[in-house]
């Protein structure tokens, strides 16, 4: 699973529109979100740092939940945009979820370990057990 990493407004409008996950790697305006969203309609989910989510309007969430979008927090840890423009998680991670599903294992206990042992947000960990399951 990839998760596209844009880290200037000016980048919004390069992106491929069939992106699903972005992760915003600076403090974006309301008319930037709502560009993101323009230029791919495709999206599902916006990852922002933690810094970043308190200066998200309520507007904004209202807009991204009648879209059926989620605003993720979190960070994309060690990732070089200078090297890649995607940060990749492992497919060792979606591995121990699927394990983890598998054996019965509560959604909220998968959540809590693979965010724990990972550094991933446990939004974005059920985000990816949402997609396992539907896969």
């Amino acid at each position: 699973m990839k998760i596209r990493v844009v880290s200037s407004r000016e980048e919004i409008f390069t992106l491929n529109p069939n992106e699903r996950i972005v992760h915003l790697a600076f403090r974006p305006s309301n008319k930037d979100i709502l560009g993101l969203v323009e230029t791919c309609p495709k999206i599902e989910v916006i990852q922002l740092p933690k810094s970043y989510m308190a200066t998200v309007s309520k507007s904004i969430e209202m807009f991204l939940q009648m879209q059926r979008i989620q605003l993720l927090e979190g960070d994309v840890w060690g990732h070089r945009k200078d090297i890649n423009e995607y940060y990749t998680i492992p497919s060792s991670v979606i591995e121990i979820i699927r394990e983890m599903k598998s054996e019965g294992t509560p959604v909220e206990r998968i959540e809590e370990k693979v965010s724990r042992e990972r550094n991933l947000n446990p939004e974005m960990v059920a985000y990816i057990l949402s997609k396992e399951t539907s896969a």
